[in-house]
């Protein structure tokens, strides 16, 4: 009887009406909740709360997926969970938002946001077509799409930490992983519900899984994904660092307050027989080891190509909260247009930095400063 009570109560709550008067919107409002709630907690990958956090996030969208596509069917008639079926497809974009922040969140620390950005762009637009179908998240060609590309990323990130390495291998075993899974929701739910067998060709759908899967792949071969799960926090071209009582010492010239995203000048006055320092600070999680290289280019104006002049490498242990610290350095640079490319052994690409040495015995460096890191 209280049961009950408490069912009618709920049955006749504001937030039911409201949902109900807002069904429209409602799914996009799910959507960005379950981003801002990630948002507001996550912090690090490697950490208990994060694992544990993520890991029930992909649990809870595939088993609402299923019991999603199976209400259609009348499957959930006479059980308790009928009284809460127009909650799934809520639910279900609660968690896509939940689940796509958290890669913007690990990697919106890099200085490298292209990549991030770009491969974030497409989880966007699929979501926003999934808002002006007609059907909107009913559509399961966009809903399977949109769910595969979700969990490639989530183990993209998640394998790497239980593992404690990263490698080619250990993506394609991500890959892999999330691929039998998405397969074998789709011919569960295939099989399971009528409705579905009717409304999609299983031919089809597993053919754009199949192509998604494989567009991923030419992004990771092309260097077009970060290499979850290191992110780059800093990139700076210095004056000097000297590493000082378990700190480094960083002098470098600070751009303009108005520079917001940069902290350090791209113009380098350098100044006669100085060296040009590069520091990076690079996001591992904890025991994971890897080989990362600073790759020294300089923009040849009579070719219009860029020659590679160094790659210089060192070792990063991951597991500290303001990241792995490491330098490079170079004597007799050209004058012109340098970039260093902050890559792993793969050569897969964190991080650009780019600046311009000004060889000028007339001009001084401008705000010059020493910071701690």
């Amino acid at each position: 009887m209280r049961f009950k009570r408490t069912y009618v109560k709920f049955r006749n709550s504001a937030f039911r009406n409201f949902i109900r008067r807002h069904e429209k919107y409602a799914p996009l409002l799910f959507f960005i909740g379950g981003f801002i709630f990630d948002t507001l907690t996550l912090g690090r990958i490697d950490r208990v709360y994060d694992l544990t956090v993520l890991s029930l996030h992909m649990t809870f969208l595939t088993t609402m997926l299923y019991l999603f596509n199976l209400a259609e069917d009348g499957k959930w008639v006479g059980t308790f969970l009928e009284r809460f079926q127009e909650y799934f497809p809520l639910a279900v974009q609660f968690s896509f938002g939940g689940l796509s922040s958290a890669y913007v969140i690990y990697f919106s620390r890099s200085v490298s946001m292209s990549k991030t950005i770009s491969f974030f762009v497409i989880l966007v637009l699929l979501l926003l077509a999934n808002e002006v179908l007609k059907r909107r998240i009913s559509n399961k060609y966009l809903q399977f799409g949109i769910y595969f590309f979700i969990s490639f990323t989530f183990f993209a990130f998640m394998i790497p930490v239980v593992f404690k390495e990263m490698s080619t291998t250990i993506f394609i075993i991500s890959g892999l992983l999330s691929l039998s899974i998405t397969l074998g929701l789709i011919i569960l739910v295939y099989v399971k519900s009528p409705s579905t067998k009717a409304e999609i060709s299983i031919t089809k759908v597993i053919g754009l899984v199949l192509t998604l899967y494989l567009s991923i792949n030419l992004f990771y071969y092309f260097n077009l994904i970060p290499p979850v799960p290191l992110a780059l926090d800093e990139g700076i071209v210095a004056h000097s660092v000297q590493k000082e009582n378990g700190n480094y010492l960083v002098t470098y010239e600070r751009d303009n307050w108005y520079i917001f995203w940069r902290d350090h000048r791209l113009e380098f006055i350098q100044q006669p027989d100085e060296k040009v320092f590069v520091f990076t600070s690079i996001f591992a999680p904890t025991a994971i080891k890897k080989a990362i290289f600073h790759r020294w280019k300089w923009y040849n104006p009579d070719s219009e190509e860029w020659e590679e002049t160094d790659k210089i490498g060192f070792d990063i242990t991951g597991g500290r909260n303001a990241g792995f610290r490491g330098y490079t350095y170079k004597n007799n640079v050209k004058p012109g247009t340098w970039q260093v490319d902050v890559i792993t052994e793969e050569e897969l690409v964190l991080g650009v930095i780019d600046f311009e040495i000004i060889m000028n015995p007339d001009l001084q460096p401008k705000r010059v400063v020493e910071r701690k890191f």
